[in-house]
């Protein structure tokens, strides 16, 4: 009785959060660090596989809430280049499983429906040849898709990033393609995963799940040069719900109407001050005008 209690108060409460974010802005672009599988697993007494599978699932749902509360670009972290330091048999299977969903999200029919644009962005070279070849079909079959678009990292590392930009930037200039003097932030963009001119734009708000507070060398340049909002949460990442999303987004339109506001106020402190100014000038003006008075008076 209890649980159906709570379970009534939750429904109510998240049909409640979703009406008011709807009534502000949506974020435009969410990127999410997915942490917490392994220790999800450990928790339960699970193998760390079952913990990355239930993780999944979870990516899946995410997908879909993100598409119906209108966010229009999703970034995921789902393989860093750090990973590569784990077992053989660990990354091997989280290949398999990513591999999986690739090819689910190929063949599922909200793909198509809902026009989901699939994109990678990392170090394809350092992937096994069938995964490759599966991310590469996906890509294809989605390439003219535009109504939402999903980034998903492996591989993939910020500075990593930046490196490969600042390369293929420097070989275009070495080359002839480019101009020392052409080289701004806006072409540096241009450059970033996942291919020149078609890049991951800036992010409004990063969500990490699993309690821990850092940005782990995800999106650098996107997340730093847009100040983006930050929501860190306790959940593991089987564990994320839409309720959490929810209130990530509440934070990040809490985050934008402070700053409106900031920017509101200091907008205000330079219209008093100019007045200030131009009211100094009337009284300098009319202090010699009446200078001049008193010595033709006199």
């Amino acid at each position: 009785m209890k649980d159906r209690v709570f379970s009534i108060f939750y429904r109510e409460y998240e049909k409640r959060l979703e009406i008011d974010i709807l009534n502000s802005e949506i974020p435009h672009h969410v990127a999410v660090i997915m942490d917490g599988n392994r220790r999800y697993a450990g928790q339960l007494g699970k193998t760390r596989s079952y913990g990355h599978a239930m993780g999944a699932e979870v990516t899946e749902k995410v997908i879909e809430w993100c598409y119906e509360i209108g966010i229009k670009q999703l970034t995921l972290y789902a393989f860093s280049t750090e990973n590569f330091q784990r077992s053989e048999e660990e990354v091997d299977g989280l290949f398999n499983l990513i591999n999986e969903k690739f090819l689910k999200l190929y063949s599922d029919p909200r793909t198509h429906e809902q026009e989901i644009q699939v994109r990678v962005i990392g170090d394809r070279s350092k992937l096994p040849a069938f995964l490759n070849e599966s991310i590469e079909k996906t890509e294809k079959a989605t390439e003219n898709y535009r109504k939402f678009h999903l980034n998903v990292a492996i591989a993939y590392g910020g500075r990593q990033d930046i490196i490969q930009a600042v390369r293929d930037i420097a070989s275009c200039i070495s080359n002839g393609k480019l101009s020392l003097e052409e080289v701004d932030e806006n072409l540096i963009s241009k450059h970033l995963y996942p291919a020149p001119g078609v890049s991951v734009p800036n992010v409004d708000l990063i969500i990490r799940t699993g309690g821990d507070e850092r940005i782990s060398n995800f999106l650098p340049w996107q997340a730093n040069g847009s100040e983006c909002a930050a929501y860190f949460c306790a959940p593991f990442w089987p564990e994320f719900r839409k309720i959490d999303l929810l209130r990530s987004i509440r934070v990040y339109q809490a985050r934008k109407a402070e700053r409106k506001l900031e920017q509101s106020y200091r907008a205000s402190k330079v219209v008093n001050f100019l007045k200030i100014g131009n009211r100094g000038e009337k009284f300098e003006e009319i202090g010699q005008l009446q200078s001049v008075k008193r010595q033709g008076i006199s």
